[in-house]
């Protein structure tokens, strides 16, 4: 027998209609009701009304300066802001909670370019996990084919095409190793079949020295018959939902930056 939560589940998921499509007032609402579920079924919820939104490279910035992109937007995502905000939305105890929300996902402190959590194994995963809002389930999920990696940033990294387009000041050029675990890509899809539903989904990639990062992507795990990823994709251009195995099998056709393996993180309001 489905209860009322998973009742309300079912019915925003299947209704899914795009974010940008509804007034304020009635993405407040659904918001509201949203609230109603447990975590895992209130992300994949509040998920699907993304899907079929526009991909479009880093559409969210301070509004001023540096970046004058939107603050906060639900007409255009990458995978990153398709996260953010989707976690916002969850997270949120009212509506009007979304927007400080998604600021203190998008950044370290200061509501600031320089300040945004730009890198993910050294900003913008720890710290997100510091707050509170994200808890590291790889270990769990993974068992024994965990390994533990790492990505070291140096000058060199930020010499890289990827560092200089940061535009970052030289004192904020973070420096040293930072570790983090991942199941091997030959484990990572029976690790995934563990998953809760709205599990994040982490994807590592092979360490470049002349990169600041090793992960390119990001999206939501999608329970079922078979695990979907739910994530804004370049290359289908909209939030998708792509069987996982197909996404992996893709994905490691990618001979110039191979997949190495996933991370998987568990959202969690603080105070829950």
């Amino acid at each position: 027998m489905i209860g009322p939560a998973h009742a309300l589940w079912f019915a925003l998921a299947a209704a899914s209609p795009e974010w940008a499509a509804l007034s304020p007032a009635a993405r407040d609402a659904a918001v509201a009701e949203a609230r109603r579920l447990p975590m895992p079924e209130r992300l994949v919820a509040l998920s699907a009304g993304f899907v079929g939104t526009p991909y479009q490279a880093s559409p969210l910035g301070e509004g001023q300066g540096k970046d004058a992109d939107p603050r906060i937007r639900f007409d255009a995502v990458d995978c990153l802001t398709f996260v953010e905000t989707t976690l916002a939305m969850a997270l949120a105890k009212s509506p009007a909670d979304v927007e400080p929300l998604l600021q203190r996902v998008r950044y370290a402190k200061e509501q600031t370019y320089d300040d945004r959590n730009h890198l993910m194994e050294a900003q913008w995963l720890p710290n997100n996990v510091v707050k509170g809002f994200l808890r590291d389930r790889t270990r769990e999920l993974g068992g024994a084919a965990v390994v533990l990696t790492e990505k070291t940033l140096t000058a060199k990294s930020w010499a890289g095409t990827a560092g200089l387009a940061l535009e970052l000041p030289e004192a904020r050029h973070l420096a040293g190793t930072f570790p983090f675990p991942i199941v091997p890509i030959g484990q990572a899809l029976e690790a995934a079949r563990k998953a809760p539903t709205g599990t994040l989904v982490v994807v590592v990639r092979a360490d470049r020295p002349q990169l600041v990062t090793r992960v390119s992507h990001l999206g939501f795990l999608v329970q079922g018959k078979r695990p979907l990823l739910r994530h804004a994709s370049r290359t289908f251009g909209r939030v998708t939902d792509e069987d996982l195995e197909a996404f992996l099998s893709r994905n490691l056709g990618y001979a110039k930056w191979t997949v190495s393996g996933l991370a998987f993180y568990e959202a969690k309001a603080p105070a829950e």
